[in-house]
Formats: structure tokens, sequence, C-alpha cells
């Protein structure tokens, strides 16, 4: 029909797009949707899976408790590892500005060889945007060392 058309007395596409589908959307009804054989499969295979749920999380709770439990222990024991050396610390220090935490050796250590090198010292925490890192924003933070020292002598 558009093609026959002289350009200027062509319909607006949008409209007429528009004007079908509200046509067609008027014509469905949740009945529809009730009797549709995917809709039905669909509402089965949920009914099923909480069949299946219900079983199994029952089970599961003591399981999932002691995952947790092992979540717990394994994040504190990260939080022990310096992101300079990927060790265990022994005497953590807290940097004031950005709060990561760094073994003190390594963290002065770093400062000392970018000095030499006339450059900034960026966080070695990953993901940290704090660009200019220096030795008096260090203090010592005592509850992670005695929290690492009690972890050791378990």
């Amino acid at each position: 029909q558009i093609k026959r058309e002289k350009p200027e007395n062509i319909p607006d596409l949008k409209d007429l797009v528009k004007e079908k589908f509200t046509t067609l959307e008027s014509k469905n009804s949740d009945s529809d949707l009730q009797r549709n054989e995917k809709y039905i499969y669909f509402k089965d295979q949920l009914k099923e899976m909480r069949k299946q749920f219900r079983h199994q999380s029952d089970n599961d709770n003591e399981a999932i408790e002691e995952i947790d439990e092992d979540i717990a222990v394994t994040q504190s024991q990260m939080n022990f590892i310096c992101p300079i050396t990927q060790m265990e610390m022994k005497r953590p220090v807290r940097n004031k500005v950005c709060g990561h935490i760094y073994e003190e050796d390594a963290i002065l250590k770093f400062i000392q060889t970018r000095k030499q090198q006339k450059k900034k010292v960026r966080c070695p925490k990953i993901g940290c945007s704090h660009a200019d890192v220096k030795g008096s924003d260090l203090v010592p933070d005592e509850a992670l060392k005695r929290a690492i020292d009690s972890q050791n002598k378990q």
C-alpha cells in the first residue's frame, strides 16, 4: 500500500503500528494466558521446584551454618594478608586516609623506593583511588595485631 502512495500521502508508520498493537492487545485476556500451554508448563515447573526446595532446605540448614562459619573464618584470615607481600602481616599499619592496612616494613620500603624514583605512592590495595600514601599517614593497628596473634595461637 505504501509503495503505491505518493510520498506526501504516506501515513505515519508509528501510529499505524501502535494502532495495530493496541487492537491485538485488547483481544488478549487473562483466561487466554491461563490456557496457554507454555504458561501452564512454566507454572508446573515452579510447583515442582518448590517441592524439591522444601525437602532440600530441611537437610541443608545445618550444612549452610557450617559453610557460613567457614566463610567467616576465611574472610578474617584474608584480612590478615598484606596487599603488598600477599603474606600474613606481623606488624599491621593502617592508612589514616583510605583505611587500608599493610605490613609496616613492606609499605615503608614501598614508599622509600617510590620516593627515590621521585614518584607518588598509590595505595597498593586493588581498587583504591588514594594516590599519595605517606609514612606520616600510617598508624599501627593494634587491634588487628592482637587478632592475628590470637588466631596464630589457636
